[in-house]
């Protein structure tokens, strides 16, 4: 699997915003943009996403910006990916068994695989949440992730 540019952006933009919950108010994307070094226009198009997904909330006008709709530790990174990439998937191969995905040979013991691949990517992803990365970011937890075994 390989994470998108927006994916990336996404990410690093909510755990902003997580890690300056304590301040008061909004967040403007201008000051989201400029601390995690992101492009702005790119940026607002990401936190629109974010919103339509539930992940973030707006606030129009002066002292306007955004807010995280929800607690740090009810987002994963597995949602944030989904909602600016769609499904978290190891191909777009077809679930086995269905709509004659298994007429060829060794093509759903293959399609088996990619969907328990997908699945382990969605699990892993979706076992880190935004307050884990702030924890992290902030020194209290170990900054390398340990690999899957």
């Amino acid at each position: 699997m390989k994470v998108s540019t927006r994916g990336d952006y996404a990410s690093r933009a909510l755990l902003s915003l997580a890690l300056h919950a304590d301040d008061t108010g909004p967040t403007s994307v201008r000051d989201i943009a400029e601390r995690t070094g992101l492009p702005q226009p790119y940026l607002e198009q990401i936190l629109l996403a974010l919103k339509g997904a539930g992940l973030v909330r707006s606030k129009r006008g002066v002292g306007g910006g955004y807010v995280l709709a929800r607690d740090p530790a009810e987002i994963t990174l597995g949602q944030i990916v989904s909602a600016v990439d769609g499904p978290i998937v190891a191909g777009d191969f077809g679930e086995p068994h269905q709509n004659g995905a298994c007429d060829h040979e060794g093509q759903c013991v293959l399609l088996s695989v990619w969907a328990g691949v997908g699945h382990h990517m969605r699990d892993h992803l979706d076992s880190f949440t935004l307050a884990d990365m702030v924890s992290r970011a902030r020194g209290n937890s170990a900054a390398v992730f340990e690999p899957l075994t």
